[in-house]
């Protein structure tokens, strides 16, 4: 699976459209708004490389109001909660 942060620049007025919009996209799990220099983070989890490159540049290229992304690719996870999770399968009662 490839993981891939995406942190985004809307306009102004377009913060909360342009979130529901990706947040719609079946590639994409999560879609946070943020403070800071950036408006949105968007986490895109897909099976390959050619994926992530249509997602980036076809679905999110079509949704009005993105003014600039920076694409970001995971190598590995360090999550507690990944790692809990994994780990108490099987264990529930």
């Amino acid at each position: 699976m490839v993981t891939a942060i995406i942190i985004i620049n809307t306009e102004r007025t377009k913060v909360n459209q342009v979130a529901e919009k990706l947040a719609d996209m079946p590639q994409i799990s999560e879609v946070y708004s943020v403070g800071g220099r950036y408006d949105l983070v968007a986490i895109v989890r897909v099976k390959t490389n050619e994926e992530l490159a249509e997602t980036v540049t076809t679905h999110m290229a079509t949704v009005e109001g993105i003014v600039d992304t920076e694409t970001h690719i995971a190598f590995r996870a360090f999550s507690r909660y990944d790692l809990e999770h994994m780990f108490s399968l099987g264990m529930e009662e």
